[in-house]
C-alpha cells in the first residue's frame, strides 16, 4: 500500500466516525484526528490510528451510556472497520 493511501483511507474512516457521532464537541475531536491523518508525516499515522481506536471505544461507551443505540451502532461499525484497516496495514502491532 502507498503511503498516500493509508492517510486517504484512514481519513475516510474518521470521515465516517465523525459522521457518526452526534455530539458536537465528539466532531471536533474526529476531526482534529482526521485533519492529523492528512497532515502529518506517514510517521505518525500509527498514533493518529491508536488515538482514533481509543476515541472510537469512548464514543461507544458514551452512546451506550444514554441508551444511543442507533450511534453505537454506526460507530462500532465504523469503529471495527478502522481497527481492521490500522491492523492489516501495519499501522498497529498485532494484538
Amino acid at each position: 500500500m502507498t503511503q498516500q493511501y493509508l492517510a486517504g483511507e484512514l481519513s475516510l474512516l474518521l470521515g465516517r466516525l465523525q459522521a457518526a457521532t452526534p455530539d458536537a464537541v465528539a466532531q471536533r475531536e474526529v476531526a482534529r484526528l482526521r485533519r492529523a491523518a492528512e497532515t502529518a508525516a506517514i510517521a505518525a499515522l500509527p498514533c493518529v490510528a491508536a488515538r482514533a481506536l481509543a476515541l472510537t471505544d469512548a464514543l461507544c461507551w458514551h452512546s451506550l451510556s444514554r441508551a444511543d443505540t442507533v450511534a453505537f451502532c454506526r460507530q462500532a461499525r465504523v469503529g471495527a472497520e478502522l481497527f481492521d484497516f490500522a491492523r492489516c496495514s501495519g499501522l498497529l502491532e498485532d494484538v
